[in-house]
């Protein structure tokens, strides 16, 4: 038998044994860049998405500077209407006609506020409210300044998109706040539910500022009453770092429908005695 050969398979040795000096086999440079590659594509493609502004969002109405989607400021009522409309069906494709209609948002609710000709700020907010709120008096004498008697129970609800943004909001009308009236802080941020059903219940407020799902949770509890409610101020000219209004996002879009077509409120659109109007910033 030769020293090259151990009897079995008649290859020589010295092709099948290790060499102790050889490196550990490697996977291929191809296949290393490959696998390299895979996670920082998945987070190139997911911050690339999240990047991307609502696809009928005209570049040139938005103001980044300001943070302002100046095309909502154009819209009448019917066209807000539509709008919104629009809007719910894109984020709820397989919605039936009758759930589209029980969300359905009335142009009779919507006051038309396109005569408003100054940026939509926050800073310009109190001057917008002055304007198409101010001046309308219920049968109790209540104003902006004014707040009803009984606890928990706003005159005037506006609606932000996130915490932050409400948070903004309460201190831009703060303007509005008296001893005897307060400006109502309604969102979660930092703010226990518990918590805010407690507040809610012992503050005569004459403003709530919050965000559309802590107000639905508030009104289902009992806690925040429309029984003195006038408006709804909803905060939908401001945009935010991705150029995303509170109508553009399906997480805040979805629950403001619900919130604005609550029964109780659609049964006091449009109607005389204790007319419940939106006016969209």
């Amino acid at each position: 038998m030769s020293d090259s050969d151990d009897g079995n398979s008649g290859v020589p040795l010295v092709e099948r044994l290790p060499n102790s000096n050889s490196p550990e086999p490697q996977p291929s440079s191809k296949r290393k860049r490959e696998d390299d590659a895979k996670p920082e594509s998945k987070r190139a493609a997911k911050r690339k998405k999240n990047t991307k502004k609502p696809k009928d969002v005209d570049d040139d109405a938005l103001d980044i500077e300001l943070g302002v989607n100046n095309a909502i400021g154009h819209m009448d009522s019917r066209l807000l209407a539509d709008h919104i409309a629009q809007r719910s069906k894109r984020f709820q494709p397989d919605m039936s006609m009758v759930e589209a209609e029980d969300i359905h948002i009335p142009e009779r609710a919507i006051l038309d506020t396109t005569s408003w000709d100054k940026p939509r700020s926050t800073e310009n907010l109190t001057g917008f409210m002055e304007q198409f709120a101010g001046a309308r008096r219920n049968k109790k004498g209540q104003k902006l300044l004014h707040a009803p008697v009984e606890k928990g129970s706003p005159h005037t609800l506006i609606i932000a998109g996130a915490g932050l943004r409400a948070a903004d909001l309460s201190r831009a009308v703060r303007k509005f706040q008296t001893k005897d009236s307060a400006v109502a802080k309604l969102f979660a941020k930092h703010i226990k539910l518990k918590e805010a059903i407690e507040t809610v219940k012992t503050s005569r407020m004459g403003i709530g500022v919050g965000t559309p799902q802590r107000i639905i949770d508030l009104l289902e509890d009992g806690a925040l009453s429309t029984m003195h409610l006038e408006r709804i101020v909803v905060d939908a000219s401001h945009i935010d770092q991705k150029k995303r209004g509170i109508l553009d996002m399906k997480e805040t879009q979805l629950p403001l429908v619900q919130l604005l077509s609550r029964e109780d409120f659609k049964e006091r659109y449009g109607s005389g005695e204790g007319k419940l109007e939106l006016l969209f910033y």
